[in-house]
């Protein structure tokens, strides 16, 4: 009999054609993406917006002080960055994301999703894996007041270290790549995270 990791790790396989995937980072996976690739690129994914949507029980938050993470909501667009990974190390790194981006939570659902890549002298859009956060989740919080998504950042701490470090560190990863999203840097700013830095005020004044 499979077991739920076998099962999850066969149906994300199903998102393997035999060729080249594409895979599509809004958070973490931008900076670290942890498995092999042959090509990076900045990238607009259509459809799908970043939010602050998932609570955490574990990497930024426990059952008694739940934190607060991102997730691809439905919706809008978002700037990114996406991955070619060779067709012959497609089956790995599919492994890898599934611990990593699904494992035990349940809370994202794989998705293919139309890509544009905007590196200069790229023409079209590919499509690429997107882990998507599903609504019917106990821990989809896109739906809470933004007080209850305050109080999310400023308490939570799990094994990954504080709700407020995640944010801090995603703020500042965005801004480093000259992306401005102002409702992930709004939302740290109301917490009580440092306000804009020089990079960000540029970008915004552009």
């Amino acid at each position: 009999m499979k077991t739920a990791r076998e099962d999850g790790i066969e149906n994300l396989h199903r998102f393997h054609d035999g060729g080249n995937l594409w895979v599509f980072g809004y958070g973490s996976l931008m900076w670290r993406p942890g498995f092999r690739h042959r090509e990076a690129h900045p990238a607009l994914a259509h459809g799908v917006r970043r939010a602050p949507c998932v609570i955490s029980h574990r990497h930024r938050g426990s059952r008694e002080r739940p934190g607060l993470v991102m997730g691809l909501d439905v919706g809008g667009s978002c700037k990114g960055r996406v991955y070619r990974v060779a067709a012959a190390e497609a089956i790995e790194a599919l492994d890898y994301l599934y611990d990593r981006e699904m494992g035990s939570y349940g809370v994202y659902r794989p998705a293919r999703r139309p890509v544009r890549i905007l590196t200069p002298g790229w023409r079209g859009a590919v499509v690429a894996l997107c882990f998507v956060v599903d609504h019917r989740h106990v821990q989809y919080a896109g739906d809470l007041s933004r007080a209850e998504l305050v109080a999310l950042v400023r308490q939570g701490v799990g094994e990954g270290g504080t709700c407020m470090d995640y944010f801090s560190s995603l703020v500042r990863h965005l801004d480093e790549m000259g992306i401005v999203d102002e409702a992930v840097r709004g939302l740290y700013e109301a917490a009580g995270g440092a306000p804009a830095g020089r990079a960000t005020l540029q970008a915004m004044a552009r």
